[in-house]
């Protein structure tokens, strides 16, 4: 015979509560507690007992979406791109200075190579005159000693300076030194005539130590 939904109902809660007392003395007999059952136990067996479906638990909210760094602080990001072109208008500033300094410095070199080369070519100008007087003042002195005597020029040259005398001599034709050296002083002649041999030579190469003058 079937009994009245109500009726069932009624007897499944009184075995559900007579079975929630019987978990509780035996859990207060050991030292442990047993954990207190839910109250939707009870919910639920009452709708198991009625038949009825329990409802779905709630879809959980979706989180929030995480904001980045870069765009909860912009003005972090605007202070740090100022600063770093702050520091490359610097570098750029410091670059320029640096640039007009080797121009400067490149054209203040130019102007000294230059003024340089001015007073190289004057002194070379003046070497050249000093050389053209000195030659021309050694072919005065030959011509002299050309037109005097063999014999009266050899006796000049004997007390002239050796120097001076390997000069003349080096300078004069051979027609014409021939006799002058051939009326001087022996040991002078000889002298002249080593050193004349030797001067052709490089000074490292040349060998001058005891030539007698007299």
């Amino acid at each position: 015979m079937n009994m009245p939904r109500p009726f069932q109902m009624v007897i499944g809660g009184l075995a559900l509560a007579g079975a929630a007392k019987a978990v509780l003395l035996v859990g207060s007999i050991g030292e442990t507690p047993s954990p207190q059952p839910r109250p939707g136990l009870f919910v639920g067996a009452a709708n198991a007992a009625s038949g009825e479906a329990e409802p779905e638990p709630a879809a959980p909210e979706p989180a929030p979406a995480a904001i980045p760094q870069s765009c909860a602080a912009p003005e972090e990001v605007l202070s740090a791109i100022a600063t770093e072109r702050g520091l490359l208008d610097e570098q750029r500033t410091a670059l320029d200075a640096r640039a007009s300094e080797i121009a400067l410095a490149r054209e203040t070199l130019e102007v000294e190579t230059a003024r340089l080369e001015e007073l190289r070519g004057e002194l070379q100008g003046l070497l050249n005159e000093i050389d053209e007087a000195r030659q021309a003042d050694v072919d005065r002195l030959v011509a002299l000693y050309v037109n005097m005597k063999p014999r009266e020029a050899a006796t000049i040259m004997n007390d002239l300076d050796i120097a001076v005398a390997v000069t003349i001599l080096g300078a004069m034709p051979e027609r014409d030194a021939a006799p002058v050296l051939a009326a001087m002083n022996v040991v002078r002649a000889q002298a002249i005539s080593m050193i004349i041999l030797e001067r052709s030579k490089l000074p490292g190469d040349q060998r001058l130590d005891g030539i007698r003058l007299q």
